[in-house]
């Protein structure tokens, strides 16, 4: 068995602990049922069985999806007995978008570009529609 908490240190040792936490969220988002129950948890506190009930996995796979959520750190899990009750914690998914939010300026450069290139071929339309209202037509034969 595999000591997770030992493997990520000796990963956060080499890479550095922001890439690791940055990592361990955009797995956790990789997953369209471990998204969804963040979208359940959003302003609201739900039990590990209410999280479960829309999903056709069992209670343990689904809690197993809540591990992974609580590993990066987008889930807070308090533990009364039996009874888990689950949070949503928005702090990591705000470093994302910061991180994310780096590549803004790539992205708006490709707008950019585009609205040029539009703006060229709108221009070239209304001129050659120019040139086609200018040109006198034939005489019709009769």
């Amino acid at each position: 068995m595999v000591n997770i908490g030992s493997t990520l240190q000796i990963v956060s040792d080499a890479v550095g602990t922001d890439d690791v936490r940055l990592d361990l969220v955009f797995q956790a988002l990789s997953d369209p049922i471990r998204r969804r129950i963040l979208e359940r948890l959003d302003g609201r506190a739900l039990l590990v069985s209410e999280l479960a009930g829309p999903f056709e996995i069992s209670l343990q796979g689904v809690s197993r999806h809540i591990q992974v959520l609580v590993r990066a750190g987008l889930v807070q899990q308090e533990r009364s007995g039996r009874i888990s009750r689950c949070s949503l914690d928005v702090g990591p998914l705000l470093d994302a978008a910061v991180w994310l939010n780096r590549y803004t300026k790539y992205w708006q450069e490709q707008f950019d570009v585009l609205a040029t290139t539009l703006a060229q071929i709108d221009e070239q339309r209304a001129a050659d529609a120019m040139t086609t209202k200018k040109r006198p037509r034939p005489p019709r034969r009769r």
